[in-house]
């Protein structure tokens, strides 16, 4: 019998899994608690309960080669680092052209998920569901749960003494929407990621001051990497993930702070981390620094006290006459609809196989799509977790053992920590956590194999940047075109910003990119031998 299969969010994780589900031939439904799909993409004036909420200016982080479907490249003319609009856009492209629309509820919630009484021989769920007032419940053989991770707004305000007192404005940046009702007014950010960026730079153009207030800095990198070319084309490579993975920790770490003051000293604008090695999310923003050198943006230690129209920061200086604070201290995940002790198995922790599967539960029918962050994009990294779990709904994949999944997991907490100075992070290695889930359903490239029957590819696959296409070459879901895709991505690159030709559009030497880390590698090796 065909597998039916719950699908909780039709964002871009939930589209990768209906799409992948039928490229599997199991049954998807997908509910949608709002009208559309896209979710964290799909702007709207207002913040609504229960949904993912942005700004009116939010732009991609990624480029659009590294950001889109595995099978399916943005259009040629689309620019390089999308607005909102266009990303939706472009998602909306995807869902017509696979067909998958018809296959989605909208405007229902879900309201429970739970075991069936038989669940440890069936692995089934119960799912109920609401729509105009009116509850459902139907029987499925597998949930995934695709709500994504930017719903429920952390708002630490036990954390602040005297907040309760102020009598400004007080929110979370998730409401805030543009700057124009801002205007003339006295403005304290709290959090230094990249919605505090983003907005105080924003509100630095209309409000009469905005302070940045973060208790433990970031690294602020621009989308504009060397030469002109997109950060992640150039910097998420596989040959250049290989490198800070094998050298030594102080080279490695050396390495990773030299790139991160590479467009300007983080000391001399107070922006510089706590603990420069670790590899916390940095913040992508291209104002910020000259924000903070026109003096429109000032950046301040944590806030020690509030008052009733103040703060005072921890260094002793007081910022007067504040009319609004905005929280942008990121979010919490939760899933309302689903007991806590099915993910959260060890000390109340999310506690997931590769960050998707429970370890502990009987059956492996219930998956969780899109709960990692890294520096790759959200639209590979969902659509290869899909390609995996439905695999391993169908029984084609099993799991390991409880007891190889704990340990598994247990290891890569303990090297999070030492990576990101949280064990319990979602945080993960791009090109390595991508490598193993490909490895799991044998879509992860053979690169000697690659040098030895397709050389022109495999420079491009291995030094060149770990763009989606590479995860479609071989495998479940095999796309043809993705070898094509792989060879003229620099050309797609190019396309919207040559509107003006000057000469040929020039393309970067893998070659140079690479041999530069290689020789100050080696140099600094020999330092370091030479020395100790």
């Amino acid at each position: 019998m065909v597998k039916k299969v719950a699908i909780i969010g039709a964002g871009v994780s939930g589209l990768a899994s209906i799409r992948n589900c039928l490229e599997e031939g199991l049954e998807p439904t997908c509910f949608e608690k709002g009208e559309d799909v896209g979710g964290l993409w799909k702007f709207s004036n207002h913040a609504e309960e229960g949904r993912a909420s942005i700004y009116r200016s939010v732009f991609t982080n990624s480029s659009k080669e590294m950001t889109c479907f595995p099978d399916f490249p943005c259009p040629d003319d689309f620019p390089n680092f999308m607005h909102n609009s266009k990303l939706q856009e472009y998602i909306t492209m995807f869902a017509k052209e696979k067909n998958l629309l018809k296959y989605i509820q909208f405007k229902t919630i879900v309201s429970s998920v739970n075991k069936r009484p038989d669940f440890s021989t069936t692995g089934q769920w119960d799912v109920i569901t609401e729509k105009d007032g009116k509850k459902e419940s139907a029987v499925f053989d597998a949930v995934m749960i695709c709500s994504g991770h930017h719903v429920y707004p952390n708002i630490p305000k036990e954390s602040f003494p005297g907040i309760k007192l102020f009598k400004g404005e007080c929110f979370h940046s998730r409401d805030y929407k543009e700057p124009g009702i801002f205007k003339g007014k006295r403005v304290l950010v709290i959090g230094l990621g990249n919605s505090g960026c983003d907005i105080a730079s924003e509100l630095s153009q209309t409000a009469e001051k905005v302070i940045i207030s973060s208790r433990s800095g970031s690294w602020v990198m621009s989308r504009v990497w060397d030469e002109g070319y997109p950060w992640d084309m150039l910097t998420v490579t596989r040959f250049e993930t290989f490198l800070k993975n094998t050298l030594p920790t102080v080279i490695s770490d050396w390495w990773y702070m030299k790139q991160m003051n590479a467009r300007f000293r983080h000391e001399n604008y107070g922006l510089m981390p706590l603990n420069g090695t670790l590899r916390k999310e940095p913040v992508f923003n291209d104002e910020l620094p000259a924000r903070i050198l026109c003096g429109i943006v000032t950046i301040k230690p944590n806030v020690k006290e509030f008052t009733e129209d103040s703060a005072t920061f921890e260094d002793g200086t007081v910022f007067k006459a504040i009319d609004c604070v905005i929280f942008a201290t990121g979010y919490s995940y939760a899933y309302p609809f689903l007991d806590d002790s099915i993910i959260k198995s060890r000390d109340n922790q999310v506690t997931l196989f590769k960050g998707i599967f429970p370890p502990t539960l009987e059956k492996p029918t219930l998956a969780v799509i899109g709960l990692v962050q890294s520096l790759g994009a959200a639209i590979p990294t969902t659509d290869l977790q899909s390609r995996w779990a439905v695999q391993v709904i169908k029984g084609t994949c099993p799991l390991p053992s409880v007891k190889d999944m704990m340990n598994d997991i247990d290891e890569k907490m303990g090297k999070k920590l030492k990576l990101f100075g949280k064990s319990d992070t979602i945080l993960t290695d791009y090109v390595v956590y991508m490598d193993e889930l490909a490895s799991f359903i044998g879509a992860k490239p053979n690169i000697p194999w690659l040098f030895l029957t397709d050389p022109k590819l495999a420079l491009e696959v291995y030094f060149g940047p770990c763009t989606p296409y590479q995860f479609r070459l071989v495998g479940p879901g095999k796309w043809p075109g993705a070898r094509n895709a792989i060879l003229t991505q620099w050309d797609r690159l190019l396309k919207p910003m040559t509107t003006r030709v000057v000469g040929s559009p020039l393309k970067p030497c893998l070659f140079c990119n690479w041999f530069r880390p290689v020789l100050i590698s080696v140099v600094s090796i020999a330092a370091f031998i030479v020395l100790f």
